[in-house]
């Protein structure tokens, strides 16, 4: 119980999303996600 309570305490130093903005906030990080990955595939398998 007591290290559940600190990994809250570090975790509540984030800035706090409201909820009408989570909808965005993770489609945006999932898009995010999405072109860094695409990024790193093209990357890897460029060839001269």
């Amino acid at each position: 119980m007591r290290s559940g309570a600190k990994m809250m305490e570090g975790s509540s130093k984030r800035k706090l999303i409201p909820c009408k903005g989570l909808g965005r906030f993770l489609k945006e990080q999932r898009s995010r996600l999405y072109i860094i990955r695409r990024c790193v595939v093209m990357l890897l398998c460029w060839q001269d």
